[in-house]
């Protein structure tokens, strides 16, 4: 049974999604039956399922006891509170919010390689394999992937776009690498960081050292207009929004999940 007071990764953003008008907690949809559910509370209780962690640093060793990414997590929190209030004054120090924004792109790789880890688990699981065997095979299958995106990353410019009239989505797997995702492909990566703010990233043509985070206030959201639907297609096990209308809009995606068998309704 999963322990469903441990930090989820992932939470810190979701408090930006937390209501507190009258009734403290979340609306999200839950995918894998297809309903709508609000979550009381401030803990992201909703958000409860297993992570597995893969160091994706050159030469890093793997300890299986570790459970994710080194975060420095009052700085990550002062940045993420003043980028869903747009106000980049109460972010921090420039290196401070270098650091959140690294911080950031952790968390962001760490959410998007789960379903590929998950997936290798299961199927390495099923070969005459010892576990410490499996987790190897596991961790070179991720690195294989993850490790040069990691790397490119490193050297990207970023902006905190901030002031959004559209509410945004968060799911599970919020880590939108445009550059394979999008059709025509386009040369950024995002990841929202509250219903009207997103970080996104773009080549910058250096060879080392990151520079200063851009803050811009936003009245849309250009080439990433399509951030929603991004985020909706990949979800699999929840999504989080600001209205009911929101998730009412692609429950019917989930729509399988929720009666798999006409006529077969789930209680």
């Amino acid at each position: 049974m999963a322990n469903h007071d441990r930090l989820h990764p992932l939470r810190p953003l979701l408090k930006n999604w937390v209501w507190e008008h009258g009734r403290i907690g979340t609306r999200y949809l839950d995918c894998t039956d297809g309903e709508i559910k609000f979550d009381e509370g401030k803990k992201s209780r909703f958000a409860a399922e297993e992570y597995i962690y893969v160091p994706l640093e050159k030469d890093a060793g793997d300890d299986a006891s570790i459970e994710g990414p080194a975060i420095q997590e009052a700085g990550l929190a002062r940045f993420l509170r003043a980028a869903q209030l747009g106000k980049p004054e109460e972010a921090g120090t420039i290196a401070e919010v270098q650091r959140a924004v690294q911080d950031c792109i952790e968390l962001g790789l760490f959410s998007a390689y789960q379903f590929g880890a998950r997936e290798a688990l299961a199927r390495y699981a099923q070969e005459p394999m010892f576990e410490d065997e499996i987790r190897a095979a596991v961790v070179d299958d991720i690195r294989r992937i993850y490790s040069g995106i990691r790397e490119q990353l490193a050297l990207y410019d970023f902006s905190v776009l901030y002031g959004l009239p559209m509410p945004l989505l968060i799911s599970e797997a919020p880590f939108i690498d445009w550059r394979v995702q999008a059709s025509p492909a386009l040369p950024f990566v995002s990841l929202p960081l509250g219903p009207y703010c997103l970080l996104v990233g773009a080549p910058s043509g250096r060879s080392s050292r990151i520079g200063p985070v851009v803050w811009k206030s936003a009245a849309a959201l250009g080439p990433l207009k399509d951030h929603n639907r991004q985020i909706a297609e990949h979800a699999r096990l929840w999504l989080v929004a600001t209205t009911d209308d929101q998730l009412a809009a692609v429950q019917g995606r989930f729509a399988q999940a929720r009666n798999p068998k006409s006529g077969d309704a789930k209680p």
